[in-house]
Protein backbone atom coordinates (compact mmCIF):
# COMPACT_ATOMS: atom_id res chain seq x y z
CA UNK A 1 0.00 0.00 0.00
CA UNK A 2 1.07 3.39 -1.35
CA UNK A 3 0.65 5.68 2.66
CA UNK A 4 2.00 9.00 0.89
CA UNK A 5 2.63 10.85 -1.64
CA UNK A 6 4.32 14.23 -3.05
CA UNK A 7 6.95 15.82 -0.87
CA UNK A 8 6.11 15.55 3.03
CA UNK A 9 7.84 18.27 4.96
CA UNK A 10 9.22 16.57 7.79
CA UNK A 11 11.47 14.44 5.42
CA UNK A 12 12.18 17.24 3.26
CA UNK A 13 13.15 19.81 6.44
CA UNK A 14 15.33 16.89 8.50
CA UNK A 15 16.98 14.66 5.58
CA UNK A 16 18.29 11.23 6.92
CA UNK A 17 17.90 10.91 10.40
CA UNK A 18 18.75 7.52 10.70
CA UNK A 19 20.20 4.82 9.01
CA UNK A 20 19.21 0.94 9.85
CA UNK A 21 20.33 -1.78 8.29
CA UNK A 22 18.56 -4.63 6.55
CA UNK A 23 17.50 -7.95 8.80
CA UNK A 24 19.66 -10.75 7.32
CA UNK A 25 20.53 -13.17 10.30
CA UNK A 26 17.59 -14.75 12.62
CA UNK A 27 17.79 -13.24 15.73
CA UNK A 28 15.85 -14.25 19.23
CA UNK A 29 13.81 -11.42 21.24
CA UNK A 30 11.49 -10.44 23.69
CA UNK A 31 9.62 -8.33 21.49
CA UNK A 32 9.41 -7.79 18.11
CA UNK A 33 7.90 -4.46 16.90
CA UNK A 34 7.02 -4.55 12.74
CA UNK A 35 6.38 -1.02 11.68
CA UNK A 36 8.93 1.65 12.58
CA UNK A 37 7.33 5.00 12.39
CA UNK A 38 6.17 7.12 15.25
CA UNK A 39 3.13 4.39 16.81
CA UNK A 40 6.42 1.78 16.44
CA UNK A 41 9.52 4.11 17.79
CA UNK A 42 7.01 5.02 20.87
CA UNK A 43 6.25 1.22 21.42
CA UNK A 44 9.64 0.04 21.12
CA UNK A 45 11.02 2.55 23.33
CA UNK A 46 8.74 1.93 26.21
CA UNK A 47 8.98 -2.00 25.96
CA UNK A 48 12.64 -1.36 26.32
CA UNK A 49 12.59 1.03 29.50
CA UNK A 50 10.66 -2.00 31.22
CA UNK A 51 13.33 -4.45 30.50
CA UNK A 52 12.09 -6.57 27.68
CA UNK A 53 15.01 -7.22 24.80
CA UNK A 54 13.15 -5.57 21.32
CA UNK A 55 13.82 -5.76 18.24
CA UNK A 56 11.78 -3.46 14.80
CA UNK A 57 11.74 -4.19 11.47
CA UNK A 58 10.18 -1.90 8.66
CA UNK A 59 9.36 -3.04 5.10
CA UNK A 60 10.23 0.85 3.90
CA UNK A 61 12.77 2.94 5.69
CA UNK A 62 12.28 4.43 9.47
CA UNK A 63 9.93 7.12 9.61
CA UNK A 64 8.48 6.67 6.14
CA UNK A 65 5.04 5.89 5.58
CA UNK A 66 2.12 7.61 7.40
CA UNK A 67 4.33 8.96 9.94
CA UNK A 68 6.28 11.45 6.98
CA UNK A 69 2.50 12.46 6.26
CA UNK A 70 1.35 13.50 9.37
CA UNK A 71 0.66 16.68 10.01
CA UNK A 72 1.54 16.16 13.96
CA UNK A 73 -1.25 18.04 15.84
CA UNK A 74 -1.79 16.34 19.48
CA UNK A 75 -4.91 16.81 20.54
CA UNK A 76 -7.61 15.23 23.33
CA UNK A 77 -10.05 16.07 21.49
CA UNK A 78 -10.55 13.00 19.21
CA UNK A 79 -12.46 13.00 16.32
CA UNK A 80 -15.57 11.91 18.20
CA UNK A 81 -16.99 14.41 20.01
CA UNK A 82 -17.18 13.44 24.03
CA UNK A 83 -21.06 14.35 23.66
CA UNK A 84 -21.40 11.61 20.99
CA UNK A 85 -18.89 8.95 22.61
CA UNK A 86 -21.42 9.33 26.10
CA UNK A 87 -24.15 8.26 23.57
CA UNK A 88 -21.89 5.27 22.62
CA UNK A 89 -20.50 3.90 25.39
CA UNK A 90 -22.13 6.00 28.37
CA UNK A 91 -20.73 8.50 30.08
CA UNK A 92 -17.73 6.70 32.31
CA UNK A 93 -16.20 5.35 29.06
CA UNK A 94 -16.34 8.25 27.23
CA UNK A 95 -14.54 10.42 30.17
CA UNK A 96 -12.29 6.98 30.29
CA UNK A 97 -10.90 8.15 26.79
CA UNK A 98 -10.58 11.94 26.68
CA UNK A 99 -9.00 11.74 29.82
CA UNK A 100 -6.46 9.26 28.61
CA UNK A 101 -5.63 11.26 25.30
CA UNK A 102 -5.31 14.04 27.69
CA UNK A 103 -2.65 12.57 29.96
CA UNK A 104 -1.12 11.39 26.48
CA UNK A 105 0.05 15.06 25.80
CA UNK A 106 2.21 16.09 28.72
CA UNK A 107 3.29 12.37 28.47
CA UNK A 108 4.67 13.12 25.53
CA UNK A 109 6.06 16.13 26.53
CA UNK A 110 8.14 14.72 28.97
CA UNK A 111 9.32 11.96 26.51
CA UNK A 112 10.14 14.68 23.95
CA UNK A 113 11.84 16.76 26.66
CA UNK A 114 14.15 13.55 26.98
CA UNK A 115 16.08 14.09 23.65
CA UNK A 116 17.83 16.57 21.72
CA UNK A 117 16.38 18.23 18.78
CA UNK A 118 13.48 17.25 18.63
CA UNK A 119 10.71 19.92 17.89
CA UNK A 120 7.93 19.93 20.63
CA UNK A 121 5.54 23.16 22.02
CA UNK A 122 2.47 22.97 23.99
CA UNK A 123 -0.43 24.89 22.21
CA UNK A 124 -3.86 25.52 22.77
CA UNK A 125 -6.40 24.23 20.17
CA UNK A 126 -9.24 26.09 18.80
CA UNK A 127 -12.57 23.83 17.56
CA UNK A 128 -14.68 26.36 15.82
CA UNK A 129 -18.43 26.02 14.60
CA UNK A 130 -18.22 26.35 10.78
CA UNK A 131 -21.49 26.34 10.46
CA UNK A 132 -23.96 28.78 11.87
CA UNK A 133 -25.84 25.71 13.72
CA UNK A 134 -23.08 24.00 14.75
CA UNK A 135 -22.71 26.30 17.45
CA UNK A 136 -25.69 24.91 19.42
CA UNK A 137 -23.65 21.60 19.51
CA UNK A 138 -20.63 23.33 20.43
CA UNK A 139 -22.05 24.80 23.36
CA UNK A 140 -23.22 21.37 24.64
CA UNK A 141 -19.96 19.89 24.25
CA UNK A 142 -18.12 23.16 26.19
CA UNK A 143 -20.58 22.54 29.10
CA UNK A 144 -20.05 18.74 29.15
CA UNK A 145 -16.15 19.13 29.09
CA UNK A 146 -16.12 21.70 32.24
CA UNK A 147 -19.12 19.92 34.12
CA UNK A 148 -15.83 16.97 34.10
CA UNK A 149 -12.76 19.47 34.43
CA UNK A 150 -11.43 19.87 31.43
CA UNK A 151 -9.98 22.80 30.86
CA UNK A 152 -11.70 24.80 27.93
CA UNK A 153 -13.70 28.37 27.36
CA UNK A 154 -16.61 28.65 25.43
CA UNK A 155 -15.84 31.68 22.68
CA UNK A 156 -18.63 33.73 21.24
CA UNK A 157 -18.66 35.52 17.93
CA UNK A 158 -17.37 38.30 19.47
CA UNK A 159 -14.87 36.32 21.37
CA UNK A 160 -13.45 34.58 17.96
CA UNK A 161 -13.45 37.62 16.09
CA UNK A 162 -11.54 39.86 19.00
CA UNK A 163 -9.07 36.96 19.86
CA UNK A 164 -8.39 35.03 16.41
CA UNK A 165 -9.35 37.77 13.97
CA UNK A 166 -12.26 35.66 12.07
CA UNK A 167 -15.73 34.90 12.03
CA UNK A 168 -17.19 32.02 13.63
CA UNK A 169 -20.71 31.70 16.00
CA UNK A 170 -18.92 30.34 18.44
CA UNK A 171 -15.82 28.36 19.41
CA UNK A 172 -14.10 25.89 21.90
CA UNK A 173 -10.88 27.09 23.16
CA UNK A 174 -8.80 23.99 25.12
CA UNK A 175 -5.65 24.54 27.08
CA UNK A 176 -3.96 21.34 26.74
CA UNK A 177 -2.92 20.64 22.88
CA UNK A 178 0.81 20.17 21.44
CA UNK A 179 2.98 19.94 18.27
CA UNK A 180 5.40 17.52 17.58
CA UNK A 181 7.57 16.93 14.55
CA UNK A 182 6.78 13.53 14.44
CA UNK A 183 9.79 12.18 11.90
CA UNK A 184 12.20 13.61 14.95
CA UNK A 185 10.79 12.29 17.50
CA UNK A 186 10.65 8.88 15.85
CA UNK A 187 14.18 8.30 14.69
CA UNK A 188 15.34 9.65 18.26
CA UNK A 189 13.33 7.04 19.32
CA UNK A 190 14.93 4.59 17.42
CA UNK A 191 18.42 5.23 17.73
CA UNK A 192 18.18 4.29 21.31
CA UNK A 193 16.42 1.06 19.98
CA UNK A 194 19.49 0.41 17.63
CA UNK A 195 21.98 1.02 20.39
CA UNK A 196 20.48 -0.64 23.24
CA UNK A 197 17.57 -3.23 22.12
CA UNK A 198 17.89 -6.48 19.58
CA UNK A 199 18.57 -3.83 16.63
CA UNK A 200 16.24 -1.82 14.39
CA UNK A 201 15.96 -3.15 10.77
CA UNK A 202 14.32 -1.44 7.42
CA UNK A 203 13.74 -2.65 3.90
CA UNK A 204 12.90 -5.76 5.97
CA UNK A 205 9.73 -7.11 5.08
CA UNK A 206 7.55 -9.59 7.32
CA UNK A 207 5.82 -12.13 5.53
CA UNK A 208 4.25 -14.59 7.70
CA UNK A 209 3.87 -14.98 11.85
CA UNK A 210 3.20 -18.26 13.10
CA UNK A 211 1.77 -17.74 17.04
CA UNK A 212 3.51 -20.96 19.01
CA UNK A 213 2.79 -21.87 22.40
CA UNK A 214 4.98 -19.76 24.38
CA UNK A 215 6.31 -17.61 21.38
CA UNK A 216 5.68 -16.38 17.69
CA UNK A 217 7.79 -17.28 14.87
CA UNK A 218 8.26 -14.76 12.11
CA UNK A 219 9.64 -15.08 8.56
CA UNK A 220 11.06 -12.01 6.56
CA UNK A 221 11.43 -11.66 2.82
CA UNK A 222 15.48 -11.50 2.96
CA UNK A 223 14.66 -15.17 4.72
CA UNK A 224 15.49 -14.28 8.65
CA UNK A 225 13.95 -15.83 10.92
CA UNK A 226 12.51 -13.76 14.58
CA UNK A 227 11.72 -16.00 17.45
CA UNK A 228 10.19 -13.75 20.20
CA UNK A 229 7.86 -14.20 23.42
CA UNK A 230 5.20 -11.13 21.57
CA UNK A 231 4.63 -9.89 18.26
CA UNK A 232 3.58 -6.51 17.94
CA UNK A 233 2.01 -5.18 14.87
CA UNK A 234 2.33 -1.01 14.72
CA UNK A 235 2.33 -1.05 11.00
CA UNK A 236 -0.40 1.97 10.61
CA UNK A 237 -3.17 0.73 8.31
CA UNK A 238 -1.65 -2.28 6.65
CA UNK A 239 -2.25 -3.81 10.21
CA UNK A 240 -5.72 -4.62 8.70
CA UNK A 241 -4.47 -6.89 6.74
CA UNK A 242 -3.40 -9.36 9.18
CA UNK A 243 -7.03 -9.95 10.31
CA UNK A 244 -10.53 -11.32 8.69
CA UNK A 245 -12.49 -9.00 10.62
CA UNK A 246 -13.04 -5.35 8.79
CA UNK A 247 -12.90 -2.90 11.83
CA UNK A 248 -11.64 0.46 9.77
CA UNK A 249 -12.26 2.00 5.89
CA UNK A 250 -8.90 4.04 4.48
CA UNK A 251 -9.04 7.57 3.75
CA UNK A 252 -7.32 9.58 1.47
CA UNK A 253 -6.40 13.23 3.93
CA UNK A 254 -4.37 16.07 2.16
CA UNK A 255 -2.00 18.50 3.41
CA UNK A 256 0.36 21.83 2.35
CA UNK A 257 3.21 23.72 4.38
CA UNK A 258 3.72 27.34 3.36
CA UNK A 259 6.65 29.19 2.64
CA UNK A 260 7.42 30.92 6.48
CA UNK A 261 4.63 33.37 6.59
CA UNK A 262 6.76 37.43 6.52
CA UNK A 263 2.99 38.55 8.66
CA UNK A 264 2.87 38.06 12.17
CA UNK A 265 1.16 35.27 13.05
CA UNK A 266 -0.52 36.02 16.14
CA UNK A 267 -2.62 33.13 17.46
CA UNK A 268 -1.58 30.99 15.30
CA UNK A 269 1.93 30.72 16.88
CA UNK A 270 0.52 29.00 19.80
CA UNK A 271 -2.78 27.43 19.15
CA UNK A 272 -4.18 24.78 16.48
CA UNK A 273 -7.05 25.70 14.62
CA UNK A 274 -9.91 23.03 13.32
CA UNK A 275 -13.28 23.14 12.68
CA UNK A 276 -16.48 21.27 12.96
CA UNK A 277 -17.36 20.36 9.65
CA UNK A 278 -16.46 16.40 8.34
CA UNK A 279 -14.00 16.58 6.95
CA UNK A 280 -12.61 19.43 9.00
CA UNK A 281 -9.57 21.89 7.84
CA UNK A 282 -6.94 22.38 10.03
CA UNK A 283 -4.19 24.92 10.63
CA UNK A 284 -1.27 24.80 12.82
CA UNK A 285 2.44 26.67 12.65
CA UNK A 286 5.91 25.67 12.74
CA UNK A 287 9.01 26.70 14.57
CA UNK A 288 9.60 28.61 10.89
CA UNK A 289 7.01 30.55 10.95
CA UNK A 290 4.97 28.61 7.83
CA UNK A 291 1.77 27.29 8.41
CA UNK A 292 1.04 23.13 8.12
CA UNK A 293 -2.76 22.89 6.20
CA UNK A 294 -4.36 19.62 5.87
CA UNK A 295 -7.82 18.81 5.40
CA UNK A 296 -9.47 18.12 2.53
CA UNK A 297 -10.20 14.35 3.12
CA UNK A 298 -12.12 11.71 0.36
CA UNK A 299 -12.75 8.05 0.23
CA UNK A 300 -10.13 7.69 -2.43
CA UNK A 301 -8.20 4.44 -1.49
CA UNK A 302 -6.32 4.33 -5.16
CA UNK A 303 -2.37 5.60 -4.51
CA UNK A 304 -2.71 7.23 -8.42
CA UNK A 305 -6.00 8.48 -8.28
CA UNK A 306 -4.85 10.00 -4.83
CA UNK A 307 -1.86 11.69 -6.04
CA UNK A 308 -3.79 13.50 -9.12
CA UNK A 309 -5.73 15.30 -6.66
CA UNK A 310 -3.18 16.77 -4.64
CA UNK A 311 -2.61 20.24 -6.35
CA UNK A 312 -6.57 20.86 -6.59
CA UNK A 313 -6.82 19.71 -2.66
CA UNK A 314 -3.43 22.27 -1.76
CA UNK A 315 -5.81 24.82 -4.04
CA UNK A 316 -8.86 24.29 -2.10
CA UNK A 317 -7.08 24.18 1.14
CA UNK A 318 -5.23 27.66 1.02
CA UNK A 319 -8.63 28.96 0.02
CA UNK A 320 -10.22 27.83 2.72
CA UNK A 321 -7.54 29.98 4.86
CA UNK A 322 -7.11 32.43 3.05
CA UNK A 323 -10.78 33.22 4.29
CA UNK A 324 -10.48 32.92 7.45
CA UNK A 325 -7.01 35.02 7.48
CA UNK A 326 -7.24 37.03 4.22
CA UNK A 327 -4.13 39.21 5.72
CA UNK A 328 -1.67 37.02 5.58
CA UNK A 329 0.33 36.26 2.91
CA UNK A 330 0.21 31.91 2.09
CA UNK A 331 2.36 30.06 -0.56
CA UNK A 332 2.32 27.01 -0.22
CA UNK A 333 5.71 25.47 -0.78
CA UNK A 334 4.90 21.11 -0.38
CA UNK A 335 1.62 19.58 -0.58
CA UNK A 336 1.25 16.03 -0.28
CA UNK A 337 -1.35 13.12 0.58
CA UNK A 338 -1.98 10.00 3.06
CA UNK A 339 -3.58 7.22 3.80
CA UNK A 340 -5.10 6.60 6.94
CA UNK A 341 -8.07 4.73 8.36
CA UNK A 342 -10.95 5.77 10.03
CA UNK A 343 -12.83 3.71 12.49
CA UNK A 344 -16.94 4.27 13.12
CA UNK A 345 -16.44 5.42 16.71
CA UNK A 346 -13.07 7.28 16.44
CA UNK A 347 -11.37 5.28 18.91
CA UNK A 348 -8.63 3.06 18.64
CA UNK A 349 -7.81 -0.47 18.51
CA UNK A 350 -4.75 -1.42 20.86
CA UNK A 351 -4.16 -5.17 22.02
CA UNK A 352 -4.75 -8.69 21.05
CA UNK A 353 -7.50 -10.15 18.19
CA UNK A 354 -9.19 -13.34 18.79
CA UNK A 355 -7.76 -14.69 15.61
CA UNK A 356 -4.05 -14.49 16.80
CA UNK A 357 -4.17 -15.20 20.46
CA UNK A 358 -2.69 -13.31 23.40
CA UNK A 359 0.88 -12.95 21.86
CA UNK A 360 0.09 -10.88 19.13
CA UNK A 361 -0.89 -7.34 19.73
CA UNK A 362 -2.11 -4.63 17.30
CA UNK A 363 -1.25 -1.03 17.80
CA UNK A 364 -4.07 0.41 15.67
CA UNK A 365 -3.52 4.52 16.45
CA UNK A 366 -6.77 5.28 13.69
CA UNK A 367 -8.41 8.57 13.72
CA UNK A 368 -7.12 11.81 13.92
CA UNK A 369 -5.49 11.23 17.16
CA UNK A 370 -2.59 9.36 16.21
CA UNK A 371 0.02 9.99 17.60
CA UNK A 372 -1.76 10.42 21.13
CA UNK A 373 -3.32 6.91 20.83
CA UNK A 374 0.29 5.95 20.01
CA UNK A 375 1.23 6.84 23.61
CA UNK A 376 -1.38 5.58 25.24
CA UNK A 377 -0.97 2.23 23.43
CA UNK A 378 2.72 2.00 24.58
CA UNK A 379 1.72 2.26 27.42
CA UNK A 380 -1.17 -0.34 27.70
CA UNK A 381 0.49 -3.11 25.49
CA UNK A 382 3.62 -2.01 28.10
CA UNK A 383 0.99 -3.36 31.22
CA UNK A 384 -0.04 -6.16 29.52
CA UNK A 385 3.50 -7.58 29.04
CA UNK A 386 3.73 -6.89 32.71
CA UNK A 387 0.65 -8.82 33.46
CA UNK A 388 -1.39 -5.33 34.47
CA UNK A 389 -4.67 -4.22 33.33
CA UNK A 390 -4.43 -0.87 31.56
CA UNK A 391 -7.75 1.31 32.30
CA UNK A 392 -8.29 1.50 28.63
CA UNK A 393 -7.94 -1.87 27.85
CA UNK A 394 -11.59 -2.94 27.37
CA UNK A 395 -12.30 -0.20 25.35
CA UNK A 396 -9.86 -0.20 22.96
CA UNK A 397 -10.19 -3.71 22.47
CA UNK A 398 -11.67 -5.35 19.26
CA UNK A 399 -14.26 -6.67 21.78
CA UNK A 400 -15.91 -3.33 22.15
CA UNK A 401 -17.28 -4.15 18.47
CA UNK A 402 -19.85 -6.32 20.19
CA UNK A 403 -20.33 -3.13 23.14
CA UNK A 404 -22.49 -1.26 20.00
Amino acid sequence: MDLSSGYPYWNVKNGLLGNYPILREDIDCDVLVVGAGVTGALIAWTLLQAGHDVCVIDRREAGWGSTAASTALLQYEIDTELQDLVDMYGREDALLAYRACAAAIPALARLAGRFRGVEFRNAKSLYYASKWHHQFRLRREAALRQAHGFDVRLLDAEDVGREFGFTAPAAILSAVAAQVDPYQLTHRLLAVVARRGKGVFDRTQMVEFSPKRGSVHVRTDTDARIRCRHLVLAGGYEAQQYIDQKVAANRSSYALITDPVPEDLGPLKSCLVWESSRPYLYIRSTADRRLLIGGEDDRIDIPLRRDARVLKKARKLIEKTRALFPHLTLDPAFAWAGTFAETKDGLPFLGPHEQHGPRVHFAMAYGGNGITYSMIGAELIAAALAGRRHPCASLFAFERLRRR
